[in-house]
């Protein structure tokens, strides 16, 4: 808790600067822009808290993004099926993604980060070779762009979206026994076994909800951009696991927080759209999140080494 009082603090420093140096940046408007450009990074972020927890790693959900995005756009602009069709086969190529990392990683028992390196290349590899790396699908109806670009109220559509993934997430990670199971693992994944937990069901379980997540964060890009391109998601893969370790989730496995992870995500974003308003160059954006990956992976191992000795 004093890890996320400190990162809550740096936020809100973070937003008397840009309001005092960024043009516009303390509006309404502006708060409802960093919801809108967040929530995919936000979904990806929340599906790979526990998957961290557990000492995992999945490095494929932006590709994955992209190539439901493109299974979306082939299926109902080409193929001619009707939009929840569409829809229903980029969530199904979504789980069918994570289910292949699942297999991978909890039932043949090969490295997170090999498997999703891999899976990484060949995710976007499919994306780009349906649609000839030049393919851009639009003209969605208004009926499904209303999901990224519409309002209730004063709130952004894509809102009710993450807050349902985060109470979701939350109550697994804190509320269920689940969530236990998945820190015990994190901690010691042979010690687990021998304490009777299914390590590969459950390790399998995170990799497929990772999937879903990429699916269902594909689904609020394209609404958002009124396009689906092999593109999609690219670096959001980078954006959603420092949103995860800064947030105070141990890369090693065996700590970390729903809550957290939602700040170190609020963190970044402000980071990035507070840039861009204070008229800075573009790449500090790029910068400023590998040194803030950096340095949370560095007070990672301290906060490691101190509970150890």
């Amino acid at each position: 808790m004093t890890y996320e009082r400190g990162l809550a603090l740096c936020l809100l420093l973070e937003i008397a600067l840009f309001s005092a140096i960024g043009w516009n940046f303390f509006t309404a408007g502006n708060a409802g822009e960093i919801v809108r450009a967040s929530a995919e990074v936000a979904l990806l972020a929340l599906a790979l808290t526990p998957v961290i927890i557990t000492g995992g790693i999945d490095l494929s959900v932006g590709s994955l993004l992209g190539l439901c995005a493109v299974v979306l756009g082939v299926t109902w602009r080409e193929a001619g099926w009707p939009l929840p069709a569409a829809v229903a086969a980029a969530i199904t190529a979504g789980i069918a993604g994570g289910g292949l990392n699942a297999l991978l990683v909890a039932r043949l028992g090969i490295p997170p980060l090999i498997v999703t390196l891999g899976t990484y290349s060949l995710f976007r590899g499919l994306a780009e070779g349906i649609t000839a790396g030049v393919k851009n699908y639009s003209d969605f109806p208004a009926s499904f762009l209303v999901l990224g670009q519409g309002a209730i109220g004063p709130v952004p559509s894509q809102l009710f979206v993450v807050g349902a993934g985060a109470a979701f997430f939350w109550l697994l990670v804190h509320r269920m026994a689940a969530g236990r199971a998945l820190r015990a693992i994190g901690f010691s994944p042979e010690g687990s076994r021998y304490a009777g937990l299914t390590v590969g069901r459950r390790l399998g379980a995170v990799y497929l909800l990772s999937g879903l997540c990429a699916a269902v964060a594909s689904l609020l890009y394209v609404a958002r951009l009124g396009q689906a391109k092999a593109d999609a998601g690219t670096g959001f893969e980078l954006m959603a696991v420092t949103a995860v370790v800064l947030g105070g989730t141990s890369i090693f496995g065996g700590r970390g927080s729903v809550g957290g992870t939602l700040l170190g995500l609020a963190a970044l974003a402000v980071l990035q759209n507070g840039l861009r308003l204070a008229d800075l160059p573009a790449e500090l954006a790029g910068v400023a999140t590998a040194a803030l990956l950096l340095a949370a992976l560095g007070a990672n191992r301290v906060l490691e080494g101190r509970n150890r000795a």
